[in-house]
């Protein structure tokens, strides 16, 4: 648990400064949120910064470093006389919201992997951010009914699964997968770019009231009254980035803040997915040039998000999951050695190994181990691939 000079001092560096500020976080990480905040209005009161006290605690502080730091004072100082801790909390309060900061149960932990960029502090309205199995679902505000429909179906069956949902809380894709987590009795975060005592967009006041009645919550780096800005979507991107065990683009257009959020995801080494569209819709592009860049692993359903994520056999399949083939959990050489195998004939140990390219030693050891798995039978006239029958009734 984080102490009182400490939670204040970080409440107040959240109200100073922008979200995504490396200078400050740089030096609150060197110096500690309340030396630092002490340190900033004594250079201000001063017209200048002790530089003698900062290279004591933060070692190099040679010109690069000191014309960053001079040129933050000159922006943290005229923010800084509006800037009151107490009377933020107090309108926190008002709305049942609090100050969440890194020490606390309910930090993220995932945040601390932003560094330098990590936020100082989150504002919290609601039960506390799940950050052990959530999946962030993100895509375009103008989304089509595929998209719309995609999101809301993957977050039903990941809530129902008990993972939670996290998005931006704006229209289109966002909207969905808040609703859908909803309608699976599952949790949802909202990462808001404005205060949590503020509903943006307005049209989504009554989607995040129920968020918040529903177990989940609504959250944000900067403190209650906040205007969301164009600027503070775009950092907005890497809290939901960092929260999530993966992030999933489910339909974006070329040039999307969904895309960005991803590209956080995949600075951060969390796993990025995208959900393929067709290929005339200029709405899915943006999930295009993902994977086509490599960026994100193509998902379909929620089976795929999951083992994504990295909680391969939590129960959650897909819906011909009971059609697997025993062949599906086969290495390469024995695949290869196994397609080499007729349906109908025979074919000799020498003509399997030509054909699978491998020796005439790996071929004789796969096909045993083929045919103890009851994928094959040697006959009179060689191999030939096992009936359906016979392998069920091996």
């Amino acid at each position: 648990m984080s102490g009182g000079a400490d939670r204040e001092a970080r409440a107040a560096w959240s109200a100073l400064v922008e979200p995504g500020d490396e200078v400050a976080g740089a030096l609150v990480s060197t110096c500690g949120a309340a030396p630092a905040l002490a340190w900033v209005d004594a250079a201000l009161a001063a017209g200048r910064p002790d530089w003698s006290w900062l290279h004591a605690r933060a070692g190099e502080t040679g010109d690069p470093t000191r014309r960053r730091v001079t040129a933050a004072l000159r922006r943290w100082a005229v923010r800084r006389p509006h800037v009151h801790a107490g009377r933020d909390r107090e309108a926190a309060a008002r709305t049942g919201a609090r100050v969440v900061v890194p020490g606390d149960a309910e930090w993220p932990r995932g945040l601390d992997d932003l560094g330098a960029a990590a936020p100082f502090a989150l504002w919290v309205r609601g039960e506390a951010p799940r950050a052990d199995r959530s999946v962030a679902l993100v895509g375009a505000r103008a989304c089509t009914p595929y998209g719309e429909r995609v999101a809301l179906d993957l977050a039903v069956d990941l809530a129902r699964q008990g993972w939670q949902v996290v998005s931006g809380g704006a229209y289109g894709v966002d909207a969905a997968a808040h609703r859908g987590a909803l309608v699976g009795e599952g949790r949802t975060l909202v990462v808001l770019a404005g205060g949590v005592d503020r509903a943006y967009p307005v049209g989504n006041a009554r989607l995040l009231e129920e968020v918040v009645h529903s177990g989940g919550a609504l959250v944000s780096e900067v403190p209650p009254g906040a205007v969301p800005t164009r600027s503070r979507f775009l950092q907005r991107n890497r809290l939901i980035a960092a929260t999530s065990r993966a992030t999933v683009v489910v339909e974006a257009a070329w040039r999307s803040g969904a895309a960005s959020t991803a590209h956080h995801a995949a600075r951060l080494l969390r796993p990025v997915g995208a959900v393929p569209g067709p290929v005339t819709s200029a709405a899915s592009a943006g999930c295009h040039r993902l994977l086509r860049d490599g960026v994100a692993t193509c998902v379909t359903d929620a089976a795929e998000v999951v083992e994504l994520a990295g909680d391969v056999g939590s129960g959650l399949h897909a819906p011909d999951a009971g059609a697997r083939e025993p062949q599906d959990e086969l290495g390469p050489l024995a695949r290869r050695v196994l397609d080499a195998v007729p349906r109908r004939g025979a074919r000799s140990t020498h003509d399997v190994a030509v054909r699978a390219g491998t020796t005439a030693g790996e071929a004789r050891d796969m096909l045993g181990l083929l045919e103890l798995d009851g994928l094959v039978r040697r006959g009179a006239a060689g191999w030939v691939v096992a009936e359906e029958d016979e392998r069920t009734r091996g």
